[in-house]
């Protein structure tokens, strides 16, 4: 029953992020707006992490699952897909090569300032 409960919990913060979807003119999916309310709610504590827990690490777990369709789809279109398989390697080789260096940037920069918080906090614990 808790998975249930838990299944419903996501799925209505999904359906609200479609009902935004629908609601608000911007070009945004209604998945990202779930994937935001979601996060709002569990940052907040509307929403404890433990009403999601085991559904989401479920979910997790079979997400490979759900990338059987869309490969099947592409497979069936093969002739089409063809064509621009030489670019779209090109750019999804690039754009994997830029997002981790920015991923790997930024943690670097947060490190680098949760270090200098901390190193501040002994000086004033010193200083006090």
């Amino acid at each position: 029953m808790k998975y249930i409960r838990q299944f419903a919990v996501i799925l209505g913060i999904s359906f609200l992020g479609e009902i935004l979807h629908y609601l608000i003119p911007f070009p945004i999916p209604g998945s990202v707006y779930g994937l935001i309310l979601m996060f709002l709610l569990l940052v907040r504590g509307i929403l404890k992490i433990e009403d999601v827990r085991e559904t989401g690490q479920f979910l997790i777990e079979i997400m490979p699952l759900m990338f059987i369709p869309a490969a099947a789809g592409l497979a069936a279109s093969w002739g089409q897909v063809k064509t621009m398989l030489v670019p779209a390697c090109v750019i999804t080789v690039i754009s994997t090569v830029v997002v981790m260096a920015t991923a790997g940037k930024v943690t670097e920069a947060c490190i680098r300032r949760q270090e200098e918080v901390v190193i501040r906090q002994k000086e004033e614990g010193v200083e006090n």
